[in-house]
């Protein structure tokens, strides 16, 4: 209880820290924001572009892949929220020295690092997720059960481990090389082909995307559960099994360079 106490006691702390900053630069906060919606918006009116040529997309109709694409931005949204700080760590926390106080504290390094730094400008990809889920909802056929509720729950939470898993085990690289940030920027940007249906893409995307670095499980192959109702061992079961097995590596791979880890310094 009283590790409990404290870890709560220290998130309190970190957020309070991270309000204070947003106070302080209140048009750095409300530009960021404003940046990924405008950014997103454009997306959108690429698509708009692109459906008022042809009809559907690899099958696809506008309005689901306006969902799945929605559906991408939630757990997106929700990792770069509150565990955005692993950035930080691979480019240069370990590089600069700046770990070892980490090791100081009573708690987890990893559980400090994850909560340490909010990102609220997160907001805007989550704002524009849920406003691309509502707007679809009407075309689309998605049976909005408390069964189905559940497992969209879930499956954001699941999702949203992918990418923190993916964050964890490259940043943690940078126990080894003392920087591994443009390691997690180049598995990162590959979340960029989530937003769309695997269909679209070649037989060698389409694997990597699903079972090497696999964000389409993060966005199209539970949406598309949702969208279709068919295939839930695969599109939702699979989820659940490669974000079990991504998170448990990236644990794996943290604690081996704890392990290793000597105190660097410019």
């Amino acid at each position: 209880m009283k590790k409990i106490r404290r870890l709560l006691n220290m998130e309190k702390i970190f957020i309070a820290q991270d309000l204070k900053r947003i106070m302080e630069y209140k048009n750095d906060f409300l530009i960021g924001i404003v940046s990924v919606i405008i950014v997103q918006a454009t997306n959108l009116m690429f698509l708009n572009i692109i459906f008022s040529n042809i009809p559907t997309l690899g099958g696809w109709s506008f309005q689901q892949i306006l969902f799945i694409y929605g559906f991408s931005l939630i757990p997106k949204g929700i990792d770069h929220l509150f565990f955005d700080n692993l950035w930080a760590l691979g480019y240069f926390i370990i590089r600069k020295g700046e770990f070892d106080k980490y090791l100081t504290r009573p708690l987890s390094p990893l559980f400090q690092i994850l909560v340490e730094k909010f990102q609220l400008d997160a907001l805007g990809e989550l704002f524009i997720g849920l406003v691309f889920i509502v707007a679809s909802k009407n075309f689309v056929k998605v049976e909005w059960n408390f069964f189905n509720l559940c497992i969209i729950v879930l499956s954001v939470i699941f999702s949203t481990l992918i990418y923190t898993s993916i964050k964890i085990a490259t940043s943690a690289l940078a126990f080894w090389i003392k920087r591994s940030g443009n390691i997690t920027f180049m598995f990162y940007m590959l979340n960029d082909f989530a937003k769309y249906p695997t269909t679209i893409y070649n037989g060698v995307i389409r694997a990597v995307i699903t079972y090497i670095v696999p964000f389409a499980f993060t966005a199209y192959y539970p949406a598309s559960y949702f969208l279709t109702g068919e295939n839930i061992i695969f599109n939702i079961g699979g989820l659940f099994l490669i974000s079990s097995i991504f998170l448990a590596s990236s644990i794996f791979i943290w604690q081996k360079g704890l392990i290793v880890y000597e105190s660097a310094g410019s």
